[in-house]
């Protein structure tokens, strides 16, 4: 994707060939700064402190963090030292332990010599396979888009097959090309539909704590020069009940083998909303994201609790500038911080994959990836 008219993926190689650089998500919007990794235990800091995050670049993060361990340690023990320091630093994202799986199968039976080329090599491929997969999911999601726009509904009831007004499309998050590689899961759809000429605007929700919808999926909407207008977290449902948006799309960062989906936290609550109101409510993943092992969301993922201080303060740029936190709670009060939820199939219109779109069940999910029956 695009900033300043420059192509950027989220996730690179230094130009010595061996470091790892990263866009440092901690500092936008307000600044677009890369970060440089040299180690493992660099790679796990940029994950545990959410430099980058989201499901599908954490894996990929994490491929390359193994890439660092093996270029300063080749040896069997630092395989699974890596593997361990890396496994637990994000625990409900499933592209994360996906990835380690897939480095560490590949470089257990290597010797030793050829550990650091191998786990180069593979750590992008994953980019590269991230990035087609997501534009896949583009692909097959602007259909969906497409389908809306011809069908779509309008202000305060009824429907309309009129192309003579934008398809109103309300997000959850940042599932956008900052939270994979490039294009994104529920972005991408929106990315290719804009490439089309479709004429879309999405409803952006803030996404209390962090707010990686105001900082995040607004920043990239308008550096790609998409129409958005963000909005509180509680407004969605009001908007839905007027007929004012089409559809949802979110992402996932775990979906079970059932198409329970597991993302970031009020996404059920918007997905209970569409439900009510009639809007479709969809979910883009790639296949990285589904946890075949898994049936029941609610009671197998486990959804992480993050510091209290993301809920109890807010981080911003003040007059002069200068970016700085501040709290906005007594100073007695305590918070909790539930970083996800779980969004029961039943409540998903469906899902869109790199191969395709799918109802929210096995037997769906089943009909595109064969292999795993």
């Amino acid at each position: 994707m695009k900033v300043d008219g420059r192509d950027y993926r989220t996730i690179w190689l230094a130009d010595d060939g061996w470091a790892v650089e990263i866009i440092d998500q901690t500092k936008l919007p307000h600044a677009f700064e890369s970060c440089r990794l040299e180690s493992v235990e660099a790679a796990a800091a940029a994950i545990r402190d959410m430099l980058v995050r989201g499901a599908p670049l954490i894996g990929a993060t994490a491929a390359y963090g193994m890439a660092l361990a093996m270029r300063a340690d080749a040896g069997d023990g630092n395989i699974s030292r890596a593997h361990e320091l890396l496994l637990a630093t994000r625990p409900t994202a499933v592209n994360l332990r996906w990835a380690l799986g897939e480095m560490s199968d590949l470089l257990t039976p290597l010797p030793a010599d050829g550990r650091v080329a191998a786990a180069y090599a593979r750590a992008a491929g994953i980019c590269d396979e991230d990035a087609a997969m997501c534009r896949a999911i583009g692909e097959h999601g602007a259909d969906l888009i497409e389908d809306a726009r011809d069908t779509g509904r309008v202000p305060d009831g009824g429907r309309a097959g009129s192309t003579d007004r934008p398809v109103n499309i309300l997000t959850h998050c940042n599932a956008g090309w900052l939270a994979t590689v490039d294009w994104g899961t529920a972005l991408a759809p929106i990315y290719v539909a804009h490439e089309r000429g479709i004429d879309v605007h999405v409803w952006v929700d803030e996404t209390r704590p962090r707010n990686q919808g105001a900082s995040l999926t607004a920043w990239e909407l308008a550096s790609h020069g998409v129409a958005h207008t963000l909005i509180v977290d509680n407004a969605g449902g009001h908007l839905m009940q007027h007929g004012m948006v089409d559809l949802c799309i979110t992402g996932s960062d775990r979906t079970t083998a059932e198409g329970d989906v597991c993302n970031k936290i009020g996404t059920y609550l918007k997905a209970l909303a569409a439900h009510d109101c009639g809007v479709p409510f969809h979910v883009a993943l790639p296949c990285s994201t589904i946890d075949w092992s898994i049936a029941d969301g609610l009671a197998e993922i486990p959804i992480e609790q993050r510091d209290q201080s993301e809920v109890l303060e807010v981080t911003g740029r003040d007059a002069a500038g200068a970016q700085r936190s501040v709290r906005i709670a007594p100073s007695a009060s305590p918070a909790a911080n539930y970083a996800f939820d779980v969004t029961p199939a039943r409540l998903v219109s469906g899902l869109i994959t790199e191969r395709g779109r799918c109802a929210a069940s096995r037997q769906g999910l089943l009909e595109l990836y064969p292999e795993r029956r």
